[in-house]
């Protein structure tokens, strides 16, 4: 019973590969940020550490750590979140804040606070959200979708800059994950009067699941239907790309976006929390 850590991509994927895909829905995140690694190097996001937890059978728990972000904790057994705790502050991680399915981030949080006595709070509330049955709106706003193309590239860089600025997220657009989205065609722009509104970005297809990510309207174009509008298209987008599911995270603080979401079809899977330690 005890968590393997390491740098070693290939290690990782070795040994934990088979328990992500079991529930590609719920480990969309570290699926498609170790695609991301696979594809375009282990640099990527920067420095990286991954991990697996055993109860001397199969791997009941995995760890995902890139660069800022906290570290990403799969579903797991609570005594798996406490041994992780316990695992990171005595290697001396520097660890401010993870990100966890409820049970497991609490475990994680008490065992943190009695190793380093930190003090945990609940920063966000998350919640999953997977594809139902994609209903567009009606009537749609004036305008319509396309795919975003290099010209675009300036322009979605600001927005998603802005985007990642009003979500409290750690850091800006990744150079290197946004040009290989906007090459592949994952990128959808609603236009009204051929001037670019509104903007809705999506994963590459992996184990047969696409997220739909970065939502964005500037603030002079919302309040018209716009992000709906683009949300649905490119959901529509990434099933005839293959998509067998289409999943999203929202933020519960916004009661907006969670609604518009499920008018459009999505149906909550699984809510989850970032904990933060001062």
């Amino acid at each position: 019973m005890a968590w393997t850590l390491t740098d070693d991509l290939q290690e990782f994927l070795a040994r934990a590969d088979g328990f992500l895909r079991r529930d590609p829905v719920a480990n969309t995140v570290t699926l498609t940020v170790t695609e991301h690694l696979c594809a375009q190097g282990p640099g990527v996001y920067g420095k990286a550490f991954f991990g697996w937890w055993t109860d001397g059978g199969p791997v009941e728990g995995t760890v995902l750590r890139t660069g800022a972000y906290p570290p990403l904790l799969s579903a797991m057994p609570e005594r798996a979140a406490h041994e992780l705790a316990r695992a990171l502050a005595r290697r001396g991680e520097a660890v401010s804040d993870v990100n966890a399915e409820r049970t497991a981030a609490a475990a994680f949080a008490g065992t943190w606070s009695d190793e380093t006595g930190a003090v945990s709070r609940v920063a966000e509330r998350q919640r999953l959200y997977r594809l139902d049955r994609l209903i567009v709106p009606d009537p749609p706003p004036e305008g319509a979708a396309r795919i975003a193309g290099d010209a675009d590239r300036a322009l979605l860089l600001d927005w998603f800059a802005a985007f990642h600025q009003e979500a409290g997220g750690h850091g800006g657009p990744n150079p290197v994950v946004f040009d290989r989205k906007l090459g592949d065609g994952c990128i959808t722009l609603w236009e009204d009067g051929g001037r670019p509104v509104a903007v809705a970005g999506r994963t590459p297809i992996v184990a047969g699941v696409a997220r739909v990510v970065s939502v964005y309207t500037p603030v002079e174009h919302r309040r018209r239907g716009y992000g709906a509008a683009v949300t649905a298209a490119v959901t529509r987008a990434a099933r005839e790309a293959g998509a067998a599911d289409v999943v999203l995270f929202t933020d519960l603080a916004n009661p907006t976006s969670n609604g518009v979401y499920q008018r459009l079809g999505y149906r909550p899977v699984v809510d989850r929390v970032v904990v933060t330690f001062t």
